[in-house]
């Protein structure tokens, strides 16, 4: 070991991508967790579809004449081609996106058709002129077509049943949504548990500007940053090793913006929910509407109830601020005060709920042993 900062992240780092590793050319030499077996099998159908395009064109071409079977493989290879850089622009596009601008297109095109059956397109004045006639039904209907999608892509599945009545699209259970993971959930540590427990569906999506930032707090030379990076890519590891399916995103987005920002905008892109303990970014996301998941209110949710005369089994830790007092704690970190427990320090004793303060601190709880 020679001390430097970056051997532990590229040791975690490494154990993050489980069966596979992932090499990014931006970061030195850098993993991330990735299906690299779906990756691969893509890029073999596209080698085979290339091979394919080049094969019917070369026949297609010895059809017509055997000397330019050549010219027909070139022409195959280049339909492929650009079919397959239009697949690396769509890659994003989800099945969704798709079905909703095949709808608006139709709505579109119904709707160029609808007015160029106007009676005054169809006058013989206007049918005179047929090449005009003609551009101008192929413009209106790549105008309507163009705006149909457009108009579906940015409209809510809701909104579609003004278009159909009393057809409504199910919504998405909200535990069946994907769940977008910023930093500091990363770095707090609890999601790996919390998914192992079952509490959590849905697919986890961490984005690309998130692993960044983990790796450069882990490559950081402040001891504070560099501990806080190495804990979220465990946290990655942990869920890794769990089984737990993780997408890493790579969207692109504008220079400058935060990673709030950044954040905010992959989550409405994707109809994603955001889970995260900051509550700044909740407020954001929720002005936006999108589905927010709090880890500390969630925390706050759990915290026991407790009443005067309950009963706790309790272990009493340390000493108390008066002489005759003992403390233990509830799982939540809530201090309970009992009076009198001193002499049973070390020990786990019932304890009745006498009373509870609220101070600047927390909730202070007074208790007394059950006799």
């Amino acid at each position: 070991m020679d001390g430097r900062p970056d051997d532990g992240r590229k040791a975690v780092v490494a154990k993050v991508t489980g069966g596979g590793i992932l090499r990014d050319d931006r970061h030195s030499p850098a993993t991330v967790p990735f299906p690299m077996n779906t990756a691969s099998l893509l890029n073999v159908i596209r080698l085979l579809f290339l091979l394919l395009a080049g094969f019917i064109g070369a026949s297609v071409a010895m059809g017509e004449a055997t000397h330019i079977w050549w010219l027909g493989a070139l022409v195959g290879l280049g339909f492929a081609l650009a079919v397959i850089v239009l697949d690396v622009m769509l890659r994003h596009l989800s099945i969704r996106s798709f079905s909703h601008g095949t709808f608006g297109l139709l709505i579109g095109l119904l709707c160029a058709w609808l007015v160029t059956r106007i009676g005054f397109f169809q006058a013989g004045w206007v049918e005179q002129f047929q090449l005009a006639g003609n551009i101008f039904n192929l413009a209106v209907f790549l105008a309507f077509g163009f705006i149909g999608v457009m108009l579906a892509l940015r409209s809510k599945r809701e909104e579609f049943s003004l278009l159909i009545p009393y057809v409504r699209f199910r919504q998405d259970a909200l535990q069946d949504l994907p769940t977008l993971l910023d930093t500091n959930i990363v770095i707090d540590g609890r999601i790996p548990g919390i998914c192992a427990a079952g509490f959590l569906g849905g697919s986890l999506v961490v984005p690309r500007f998130v692993l960044d930032e983990l790796q450069k707090m882990a490559e950081s030379g402040d001891e504070l940053k560099r501990s806080r990076g190495k804990r979220g890519l465990d946290s990655l590891n942990a869920m890794k090793q769990a089984s737990i399916d993780i997408e890493i995103r790579e969207e692109a987005f504008e220079t400058g913006l935060s990673s709030e920002a950044k954040m905010v905008q992959l989550a409405d892109l994707m109809g994603a929910r955001i889970l995260t303990n900051d509550s700044n970014l909740g407020k954001v996301a929720c002005l936006k509407g999108l589905k927010v998941l709090n880890l500390n209110e969630l925390a706050l949710a759990l915290r026991p109830v407790v009443s005067p005369g309950d009963e706790l089994d309790l272990e009493l830790v340390k000493e108390g601020k008066d002489d005759h007092q003992a403390v233990g704690y509830l799982p939540d970190g809530t201090m309970i005060v009992v009076n009198h427990g001193k002499r049973h320090i070390g020990t786990t004793q019932l304890v009745v709920v006498a009373g509870a303060v609220q101070t600047s601190a927390g909730r202070l709880i007074f208790a007394e042993l059950k006799r």
